[in-house]
């Protein structure tokens, strides 16, 4: 017979047989279905106490883990009820020998954040217990005769019974000693940072004050050491700029690296250069596997994790003491250490090393390799950005220190593609001579850097700070990209993108000392190639060029299904089969696929796939005319097209 609970079944029962082998009568039935009604009650009623039981232990272990203190109150009378280990905590704090929990509350004298001071009696919580009224984030601290005293963020609310009485209340305590300690940091690491940017300015001042102070013209090699001093105190400012610009990347999300295969010991050798080229004194072993396979990974940027690790190991040793670097493969993984001899790091901080402004060893506030506390962290977004991992190992103060970082190995098809032909040029140069990039930029600085960065990576750059000789500069000079500063006199580089046709048909690169993430989404959603943040380094942007350029090149066969289209033989074939096609169709198709996933409006259609047409003259039946040739010859279903799309009013794309 089954058991059922409002119509829901909770189980069954089952009776063989009567004593003495009767037959079971109705009456023998109806008792049997109230004691199943009975028994369904009993068993639902027992996991529901059971589910109840279960609810309130997970509660109570949610509070009890809370980082928040919570206590509760009787509401009638006052008492205190229970608090979790954070409440408890906080109290401890102002302990008394000898004096309860209850009896230290008398004793705790409130301070709001005007400065008014109040017993337990005045507390807010005093009025709460008889009016119901509630307390949102009022801070305060609690302080004890001898002085003892904890900030804390108070909330309470009334717990209500039906009829509208105060049952209990439940106050919330949080420590704002965390909160504090941060804000002490980074008040620090602002007067760090302040200092650190003082002293090349002092010097940048004295030098060139002492010039233009001069009676008369100092000597030619006087001069020359001004202007070194110059240009490596400006090297010092460029430096810690960098540091503080990777670290809001870092925070926002926004830090992008551009890896390629790269040698392992090409650059580990490069920061080796650095280190010793710079102020490092100290002895570097080097021990590296000939086998080493290369890794993915953007060479500047591991250069410039291998630079701050040095410089950590450098300043925690001591000045003979040689600093060791060696890699290993590990699996799908190449792992790389720099260990010193210094000082070392005690257990308890290792897990903090990697946190902002946290110094290596206590007493030294200078994590970064500038005194900014930002080396390692900058170390860790670096090495995370490229999927890999960091971390320190440390036998204790006094037993030196091992970093170490993992970089994911180069696919064998990728390293090979990556490596020049013997006797061909490198890939930096290969295939860009003659390239022309427009650069456009009202900073001359940034011009002439981008200028002799283009020039030494092959380029021909053409440079104009002024944005109305840009739509004249496109249609002259034909461009292969355009370098554009988000910010213009009058203008910005979206709008000028709307405003110049041209541009739309050549990608286009912004550079602009804004990271903000929304800011990049908004470049790349209006069109742009690709986002280049200042300051950057002449190899960051040959290689974003060179990317960028390889994308609108289109060197490698286009595949979409059975469709594929050969570029370089003007190829294309579906299935395996060759498909005739006119010089207009085959063009039209090229210039769909080297935009793929990106719709093109009629116009750039036109001027695109039609040479000498000129913008402003649309003519969509054109292009509907071609791309229903087409898709007849691709077997394209317009109803349901997998080759080109069409987006309503505006153009025609083609599927990612």
């Amino acid at each position: 017979m089954p058991l059922r609970h409002l119509d829901i079944a909770v189980g069954n029962f089952f009776l063989a047989e009567k004593e003495g082998g009767e037959e079971f009568t109705d009456a023998d039935e109806e008792v049997l279905m109230l004691f199943a009604s009975q028994a369904a009650t009993a068993i639902a009623n027992a996991r529901a106490h059971r589910d109840e039981r279960r609810a309130r232990a997970d509660l109570e272990t949610l509070i009890e883990t809370s980082p928040v203190g919570v206590v509760v109150f009787d509401g009638r009378t006052g008492q205190l009820l229970s608090f979790n280990r954070e409440a408890r905590r906080i109290v401890d704090a102002l302990s008394m020998p000898g004096t309860s929990s209850e009896a230290l509350l008398e004793l705790i004298t409130f301070r709001r954040a005007d400065g008014r001071e109040l017993a337990l009696a005045e507390f807010p919580l005093t009025q709460l217990l008889s009016s119901g009224e509630t307390v949102r984030g009022e801070e305060m601290t609690l302080s004890v005769p001898d002085g003892r005293s904890v900030t804390t963020l108070v909330n309470a609310t009334p717990i209500q019974t039906a009829d509208g009485a105060v049952e209990s209340v439940v106050v919330t305590l949080q420590d704002l000693a965390p909160l504090e300690e941060l804000e002490r940091l980074r008040a620090e690491f602002l007067q760090i940072v302040s200092h650190e940017l003082r002293t090349p300015l002092i010097s940048i001042k004295g030098s060139t004050a002492t010039v233009l102070g001069a009676s008369a013209a100092p000597a030619a090699a006087e001069m020359m050491q001004f202007f070194r001093i110059i240009d490596d105190q400006a090297d010092r400012m460029h430096g810690l700029i960098g540091d503080l610009l990777d670290h809001g990347r870092i925070v926002t999300g926004t830090l992008s690296v551009s890896p390629e295969p790269v040698d392992v010991a090409s650059v580990v050798d490069q920061a080796r250069s650095d280190f010793e080229s710079g102020t490092g004194t100290h002895p570097l072993h080097i021990d590296l596997p000939d086998d080493l396979p290369r890794v993915f990974a953007d060479r500047v940027r591991v250069v410039q994790v291998l630079n701050n690790l040095l410089s950590n190991a450098a300043r925690c040793s001591p000045v003979s003491s040689p600093v060791r670097v060696d890699a290993a493969r590990d699996g799908v993984h190449v792992t790389i250490s720099v260990t010193d001899q210094g000082r070392g790091v005690p257990p308890d901080r290792l897990p903090h090393l990697f946190r902002r402004y946290t110094a290596p060893v206590a007493g030294d506030r200078h994590g970064g390799p500038r005194g900014a506390g930002l080396g390692l962290t900058i170390c860790k977004g670096l090495v995370e950005a490229h999927g890999g991992r960091i971390w320190a190992e440390s036998d204790g103060p006094g037993r030196g220190t091992r970093f170490t970082f993992t970089l994911p190995v180069a696919e064998e098809a990728n390293a090979a593609a990556a490596r020049p032909a013997a006797g061909g040029r490198s890939p930096a140069r290969e295939g860009v001579h003659g390239t022309r990039i427009l650069v456009v930029d009202d900073d001359p600085q940034i011009l002439r850097y981008a200028r002799d960065a283009l020039t030494e990576a092959g380029y021909v750059p053409v440079v104009t700070g002024d944005p109305d000789e840009v739509a004249d500069l496109v249609r002259t000079h034909k461009p292969g990209l355009v370098l554009l500063d988000l910010l213009l006199p009058g203008t910005d580089g979206i709008a000028l993108m709307r405003q110049i046709p041209e541009l739309t048909d050549v990608p286009v690169i912004f550079i602009s000392a804004y990271g903000r993430e929304e800011t990049i989404v908004r470049a790349l959603d209006a069109g742009a190639a690709d986002y280049i943040v200042k300051p950057f380094s002449p190899s960051e942007l040959g290689a974003r060029v060179r990317a960028a350029l390889r994308r609108v090149a289109g060197p490698e066969p286009f595949v979409l299904g059975e469709l594929a289209i050969r570029y370089d033989t003007r190829r294309v074939s579906l299935a395996g089969q060759q498909v005739q096609l006119t010089a207009t169709e085959y063009e039209l198709l090229r210039v769909l696929s080297i935009n793929v996933g990106r719709v093109l409006t009629y116009e750039s259609i036109l001027r695109q796939a039609w040479s000498g047409r000129r913008a402003g003259t649309p003519d969509p039946k054109l292009v509907r005319a071609v791309v229903k040739r087409l898709r007849h010859k691709l077997g394209d279903d317009a109803a349901n097209p997998a080759y080109i799309r069409n987006e309503r009013g505006v153009g025609y794309y083609m599927p990612t």
